[in-house]
């Protein structure tokens, strides 16, 4: 019997084959934060701030004006908010799910506005992204527990008018992370697969840290070592084991989980866990493609590069193909 092949191109962890714009820009982003005071410096609530303000490790990110915000009342009685994004041209085909990211202590749905308008515009998909709890005040399973009550209540029609004809979920770094959770919780509790297509974006899997992680060191290329220990240190509380699936995914029975997309690029410390999550998925039996950027940081899809359209061309190439039929509704 023929058995297929996984292969990687050795060339895309070249050094000199990196792309000179990602070198500037990796270069840049190291120098700017030699001289930055460490976010373990300063309070939670002004890191929270300076990000808002497009002055944290990202740049800023405009506001989409056309951005709604839904409440959804979820378990126990919480409000959790969702940001909506729909396609301009007011028809769409489904609804892409998408937490964000920031280390499960930082960041916001907003934060996403000009890469989320870029995917519902030219894919026609609905993009709703969910404002979860951050720890340290609501540790794991509070953000969790917030991202599945959304991913269940879109696929049971409760989510406002938001269009069910396609189901997508993904985000980036923590909210790559929490986005396979929530396929988990909702496969094992609730005994439904509703998405068609996971957008996995520079995820971390193994909260007890990938080679990759440990052996990054000081170096904060939007991130280093250290800040992964210490977002750790804040999310999950010491009844969990790191290796406990329940936490790492990348320890989970993957089975009957959704095509997905991997992106990540070959500077981010999180490569381990792209790579390793990768083949996870393959060898539980379910497609996955693997899209790494030579020289890429840490989401480096947050900055203007052309790397950057490259990646999201991918993302957005990979929704489209696995959109079965097209499915319009058209608001009234």
């Amino acid at each position: 019997m023929t058995q297929a092949r996984v292969t990687i191109d050795p060339t895309v962890f070249d050094p000199d084959e990196m792309d000179p714009e990602l070198v500037e820009l990796n270069d840049r982003i190291i120098a700017e934060q030699k001289i930055l005071p460490s976010p373990w410096s300063m309070p939670i609530e002004r890191v929270r701030e300076l990000r808002k303000e497009g002055r944290g490790v990202f740049p800023s990110a405009p506001k989409d004006k056309a951005a709604e915000t839904i409440i959804h009342i979820g378990g126990a009685g919480r409000e959790i908010a969702v940001r909506v994004l729909r396609p301009a041209d007011g028809a769409t085909r489904g609804t892409f799910l998408h937490i964000h990211g920031g280390g499960w202590v930082f960041g916001g749905s907003e934060e996403a506005d000009p890469r989320l308008r870029r995917l519902a515009d030219n894919t026609g998909l609905t993009v709703a992204s969910v404002e979860y709890r951050l720890a340290p005040e609501d540790p794991f399973p509070a953000a969790l527990h917030d991202c599945a009550d959304i991913a269940l209540a879109l696929a049971n029609g409760h989510l406002a008018d938001l269009p069910r004809g396609f189901l997508a979920i993904g985000g980036e770094s923590a909210g790559a992370h929490l986005s396979v959770l929530t396929l988990l919780r909702l496969r094992d509790e609730y005994q439904m697969t509703p998405f068609k297509a996971v957008n996995l974006v520079a995820g971390c899997y193994d909260l007890s840290l990938t080679p990759s992680v440990r052996n990054f060191g000081d170096e904060r290329l939007i991130l280093n070592t250290d800040d992964v220990k210490e977002f750790v240190l804040r999310f999950v509380p010491e009844s969990y084991s790191l290796k406990d699936p329940a936490v790492s995914p990348l320890y989970a029975d993957l089975k009957g989980l959704p095509p997905a997309l991997f992106s990540c690029g070959t500077r981010d410390l999180l490569i381990d866990d792209t790579l390793f999550m990768a083949a996870r998925w393959i060898s539980s039996g379910i497609e996955a493609e693997l899209a790494l950027t030579n020289g890429g940081a840490h989401v480096f899809q947050a900055f203007p590069t052309k790397a950057t359209e490259r990646s999201l061309d991918e993302m957005e190439d990979f929704l489209k193909r696995r959109m079965e039929f097209p499915v319009f509704d058209i608001p009234t």
